[in-house]
């Protein structure tokens, strides 16, 4: 039985797991190791310290299928719709700019919960704050190092975490990159922003009718959503939720500085958009050094091979593009290659 890890469990990483499982059955051992406390990455869902708010998505907001993802991601659509993981965004976004035939979905449970799906469908052995430091090959296997504990060895790593942190790794990873390998990924760009999310009491209601509104000509805040009413979840009894992003060159500006340092400022601005906006029992902000790809691998089938044997693959937005189904497109790139090199006399035959 193969040792596999995926580093990172964000969407990549949780379809990669799936896919992985669902091809290779029980031939394989799947292990996913995450620096973070939980799972999600950009796709992460906060809960407040008070249970009597709801929940906030501080990364990505809400799903868009253009047609022909629709049609060629068809099956991870409807699985997921069919679970009731996705849903129908029926709310009003102002300032969403809607193109033809284009589909927007929302996570009645958090966009988490997409992620969630897909590791639970994996049935991977799901590890948290296991910050991989390093790589090393021994023979035919990894040896894998992380900051706290011992290094582990596996037949196969998949590396699913943003491409400057795939640089910085110790060990050989760095010998094998090939020239071109290494200019690809030192041209890879992300944008950074800031995201803050305002939790509040039970018995607040909100003056304003929007659910998500696109903020123009602000220098600071791009965009707000009351994620209770983006996921048409209102429930009894508890307090809605307030989602800010950051416009990007607000997130480029600030970037060292600390999020605590920075959240005045938002929350200053906020203000004057929202006057009579009532006072939060609780916020939390979170800074995103690696929120979208601006500038991806350039003529990229989804993944990097950086070694054929023992296997060593790099995958995300970073190979395809950002959103969910780059997410989607880039693992089911690694995951063809990878299933080849395990068992190579494999038909491979995923849904793409």
């Amino acid at each position: 039985m193969s040792r596999v890890l995926i580093v990172g469990a964000g969407l990549t990483g949780s379809v990669c797991a799936c896919l992985l499982r669902r091809e290779l059955q029980n031939k394989v051992n799947i292990v996913v190791w995450d620096k973070a406390r939980g799972s999600g990455g950009r796709m992460s869902t906060t809960r407040p310290p008070d249970p009597s708010s709801h929940s906030a998505d501080l990364g990505a907001q809400y799903i868009t299928a253009t047609p022909a993802y629709a049609q060629s991601h068809h099956s991870f659509y409807s699985e997921l719709l069919s679970s009731g993981v996705l849903q129908p965004l029926l709310t009003q976004v102002e300032g969403l700019k809607h193109k033809d035939n284009e589909r927007n979905y929302v996570t009645p449970l958090g966009m988490c919960s997409v992620v969630k799906h897909f590791l639970s469908e994996s049935g991977a052995d799901l590890f948290f704050e296991h910050h991989v430091t390093g790589l090393y090959r021994s023979g035919a296997s990894w040896e894998v190092e992380r900051k706290a504990g011992a290094s582990e060895m596996f037949d196969a790593v998949i590396l699913t975490m943003p491409v400057p942190q795939i640089l910085q790794l110790q060990g050989d990873v760095g010998q094998l990159l090939s020239v071109q390998q290494r200019q690809q990924l030192d041209e890879v760009v992300y944008s950074s922003r800031f995201a803050a999310a305002l939790f509040f009491a039970p018995d607040v209601v909100f003056s304003f009718p929007w659910a998500a509104r696109y903020v123009p000509d602000n220098s600071c805040i791009r965009y707000m959503a009351v994620d209770n009413r983006k996921r048409n979840t209102d429930a009894p009894g508890r307090g809605p939720s307030l989602v800010v992003h950051t416009s990007v060159p607000f997130g480029l500006e600030h970037l060292e500085r600390d999020k605590e340092d920075v959240q005045p400022i938002i929350l200053l601005e906020l203000r004057k958009l929202l006057p009579d906006l009532p006072q939060p029992i609780s916020i939390k902000c979170q800074k995103w050094r690696y929120s979208q790809v601006l500038t991806s691998v350039l003529s990229c089938p989804g993944h990097m091979t950086i070694l054929d044997q023992p296997p060593l693959i790099c995958g995300g937005d970073a190979f395809s593009h950002s959103n969910f189904d780059g997410c989607v497109e880039s693992a089911l790139s690694v995951v063809r290659v990878l299933t080849t090199s395990l068992t190579p006399t494999a038909d491979v035959s995923l849904n793409d």
